[in-house]
């Protein structure tokens, strides 16, 4: 795909938008945000206010903000590249790998793999504490490498990290300054494959199941009107799941997007209001709400989020960028202006 921007394309200079990024959690189809990112940060126009991310969606948020501290929109795209990069390449000791057959049949799925197999039976009914005792996890050294958490408060974009503690059920988030190694990994802290991540005395899971991503802290502490939200779970599946296997990602992916149908809901609600009021309930009424998602991570099935194969990827990256690239040419005049996505749809669930 040919890289373009308003600027190399000699399109006149448009007056810069300011913009928040809600980004949303998927293990390795978080490589289709980084190609969303990657295409969005090539134009000038489009200023990034703050970044609310959970799981993946966090990882890339903070290597976003860090890369752009060291070197503005390109500094972050070579920050992102290089971040994803490092993953595949601790991917390829990994003994989750795709099967002769999978290969054979050219399928990014792991549904065939032994080990990805005995893996996912034994997190149904083994505890991590007891699987990996020590707690380890390769991600952690990942992290360190591509972020420079030292600094994180001196950034201009906001990060907004979402984790949930185990003994509130409540999502707790972390701000700038607050921001390490331990809280991304307790952003993506899946309670079936990893002990719980302590910070300050506490233990938390993955931040999905509060608020994936959360939209409260954009709307209270960001001064874009605009929320890019960039979606890799499926809000809908035209086919009924039978497998034991599509039975349990189908309702992980209904209880990971659900905190965020809700506050979606909430601004649908809000807009119709014959008064919103004044304050916070003004501001949720008149954000503007923009989507960014793909059929195409359907298509993958849950086994490929722990593929972190180069190749796949960079097909994801690839798909992301195709994607970004389709907002902005159809939606990007309406930045600023007026949501593009559709939420009225959700007042017909209540």
């Amino acid at each position: 795909m040919t890289e373009t921007n308003s600027a190399a394309s000699g399109a006149p200079a448009r007056e810069p938008v300011l913009v928040d990024l809600a980004l949303q959690g998927g293990g390795s189809h978080g490589a289709y945000t980084w190609g969303v990112l990657d295409r969005l940060l090539e134009e000038p126009w489009i200023r990034i206010e703050a970044i609310s991310g959970t799981s993946a969606g966090a990882m890339n948020a903070a290597v976003l903000v860090s890369g752009f501290m060291q070197g503005g929109a390109e500094g972050a795209r070579k920050a992102l590249d290089a971040y994803w990069k490092r993953v595949a390449d601790a991917a390829r000791f990994s003994p989750l790998q795709r099967s002769p057959l999978d290969r054979m049949m050219n399928r990014w799925s792991l549904d065939t793999s032994p080990m990805y197999v005995a893996m996912d039976l034994m997190s149904r009914v083994v505890s991590p504490y007891t699987l990996n005792p020590t707690g380890r996890n390769p991600i952690s050294a990942l992290l360190e490498e591509s972020i420079d958490f030292a600094h994180l408060n001196e950034s201009p974009i906001k990060l907004f990290i979402t984790a949930t503690n185990v003994h509130t059920g409540r999502g707790r988030i972390f701000r700038n300054k607050e921001i390490t190694p331990a809280v991304l990994l307790a952003s993506a802290c899946l309670p079936t494959m990893f002990q719980a991540i302590e910070i300050d005395g506490e233990p938390y899971w993955d931040g999905g199941y509060a608020g994936n991503p959360t939209l409260t802290p954009l709307v209270r502490e960001s001064d874009a009107r605009d929320v890019i939200l960039v979606q890799i779970n499926p809000r809908e599946r035209r086919s009924t799941p039978r497998t034991a296997s599509e039975i349990m990602n189908r309702l992980n992916e209904i209880s990971f997007n659900s905190p965020l149908s809700k506050e979606l809901r909430m601004i649908a609600l809000l807009r119709q209001a014959a008064d919103p009021g004044t304050g916070e309930g003004k501001r949720w009424a008149e954000m503007l709400t923009h989507r960014i998602m793909t059929d195409k991570l359907a298509e993958y099935g849950a086994s490929s989020k722990v593929n972190a194969e180069w190749e796949f990827l960079s097909l994801l990256k690839v798909e992301g960028r195709r994607s970004a690239d389709e907002f902005l040419s159809v939606n990007g005049a309406n930045l600023g202006v007026r949501s593009t996505d559709d939420l009225d749809v959700l007042l017909a669930e209540c």
